[in-house]
C-alpha cells in the first residue's frame, strides 16, 4: 500500500549521497505484485533516476510466501546483472519484522555489511564508507569497503517530502519490468506457518497491605 518507512529512509539516503556527488545514478527495486509499481512511483518521485520492478505473480501472498531469502536472493540476481557497488535497504519489515534480507543478500554476494546504520559517511575516493551503527549498548562506528550493503535505522535522516512537480516528473522515468521467473529464484516458501495462537491471559494482580502479607502471599505460591 505504500513504501516501508525503513526503505523510504534508505531512498533518502541514496538521494543525499547522490547530490553530494559520491554515487552517480539510484536504481529502486522493489519485488512483489504489480501494486508494487506505484511503490517506485514513489521512489521515482523522491529521486530515484529508473526503477526495476521483479514482478510476483497476483495468486502469491507476497506477506506469507515471499520470505526474505528469496528476496536476497532475486537481488544477488540483479546484482549480478547490473553491478550496483552500493545496496541502501531498510533494516526491516514493519509487516513481520524480519530484519533478515540486508545480512543475506551480504551473505550471498560475500559483501561487507554495516547494519543499523544512523550515519554514513563514503571517503573521498569512494572505496570506504565510515559508518555509524545504532547498537544495544549504544553507538558503534564502524569502516567497511565499497562495494557493500547497508541497512538504515530510523535516526540515519528524515525523507524529504514529495512534490507534485516531482510526482509528476516520476511519471516519465522508466521502471524496468522483470518477470520473478526470469531470475530463476524459486520463491517456493521455506518457512511454514502451522498456528497462531494468542498468549494466556495473565492473571489479574492483587494488592497486600503490608510486607508480611506480601511474604506470606509469596511463600503460599511457592514463590519464596
Amino acid at each position: 500500500m505504500s513504501m516501508n518507512p525503513f526503505c523510504e529512509i534508505a531512498m533518502e539516503e541514496a538521494v543525499r549521497l547522490k547530490e553530494k556527488k559520491f554515487i552517480d545514478e539510484i536504481t529502486a527495486v522493489s519485488v512483489g505484485p504489480k501494486a508494487s509499481q506505484d511503490v517506485l512511483r514513489t521512489a521515482l518521485a523522491m529521486g530515484a533516476d529508473k526503477a526495476i520492478h521483479v514482478e510476483i505473480p497476483d495468486t502469491v501472498r507476497t506477506d506469507t510466501q515471499l520470505q526474505p531469502l528469496n528476496v536476497a536472493k532475486i537481488l544477488s540476481y540483479i546484482t549480478t546483472s547490473y553491478k550496483p557497488n552500493i545496496w541502501l535497504l531498510g533494516k526491516q519489515s514493519i509487516d513481520d519484522d524480519s530484519n533478515q534480507t540486508g545480512q543475506l543478500l551480504a551473505g550471498l554476494l560475500d559483501w561487507p555489511q554495516a547494519t543499523f546504520a544512523s550515519k554514513i559517511e563514503i571517503n573521498n575516493d569512494k572505496t570506504k564508507a565510515i559508518v555509524t551503527r545504532e547498537v544495544d549498548g549504544g553507538l558503534q562506528t564502524i569502516q567497511v569497503t565499497l562495494p557493500s550493503i547497508f541497512t538504515v535505522d530510523l535516526r540515519l535522516n528524515e525523507p524529504r517530502y514529495v512534490t507534485l512537480p516531482n510526482i509528476m516528473k516520476a511519471k516519465k522515468k522508466p521502471i524496468e519490468i522483470i518477470p520473478v521467473a526470469n531470475t530463476k529464484v524459486d520463491i517456493t516458501p521455506r518457512l511454514t506457518y502451522e498456528e497462531i495462537t494468542e498468549p494466556p491471559v495473565r492473571k489479574g494482580g492483587k494488592v497486600v497491605k503490608s510486607v508480611d502479607e506480601l511474604v506470606e502471599k509469596l511463600k503460599q505460591n511457592g514463590s519464596i
